[in-house]
């Protein structure tokens, strides 16, 4: 009985609702399916356990946010911060933080026990968002933190400009307007 409410609670919470414009989230999504929800095609219902795991990591977010708060050495300058407004485009990060006179967008990540042991680098989904709201914010260094959901262990990759232009140009292989990119493959 109690769990039909609860489930009921998590439904109704999450109703559809039309998507009028691309969010930063959205750049790591299916393509097609940002399309069919921006055209207003029906989704798949999420199911209740599946919104609750969802909320679990909004509690994450809650928590570190009043972290922030409590440590003296880390200035919170805005939470929940909308991006400046844009037709198209929206999203919203999760702070901005000054440490040392220093700013930084921060992005609050959290995963399950197997993703979080395999995270050697972060998503590029990831890399992609925080380097948008960087953009947005006119930051020029940003932070991802993430928290494995099972042992609340954390991970941080700080980015900057230089930093994320080694990480293109290593990982995917991303080159000036100039260049020419050769790969060597080793045939043993």
């Amino acid at each position: 009985m109690l769990i039909e409410h609860i489930d009921k609670y998590y439904q109704d919470k999450r109703k559809h609702r039309d998507q009028k414009h691309f969010y930063i989230t959205d750049t790591g999504k299916c393509q097609r399916a940002v399309y069919f929800s921006m055209k207003g095609y029906p989704k798949k219902e999420i199911e209740p356990k599946i919104l609750r795991v969802f909320d679990r990591g909004d509690i994450i977010h809650q928590r570190l946010m009043s972290d922030f708060y409590g440590i003296p050495e880390i200035k919170v300058t805005a939470s929940e911060i909308d991006i400046p407004t844009r037709d198209l485009f929206h999203g919203r990060a999760d702070a901005i933080i000054s440490i040392e006179n220093k700013l930084y967008v921060v992005d609050i990540k959290s995963s399950n026990d197997f993703k979080f042991q395999k995270l050697g680098i972060p998503d590029l989904a990831h890399i992609k968002q925080i380097q948008l709201y960087m953009h947005y914010f006119e930051i020029s260094q940003g932070i991802l933190i993430y928290e494995n959901k099972n042992t609340q262990d954390l991970k941080e990759l700080q980015t900057n400009p230089k930093s994320l232009e080694k990480f293109a140009r290593e990982k995917y292989l991303m080159k000036k307007d100039n260049e020419e990119v050769f790969v060597l493959i080793d045939e043993d």
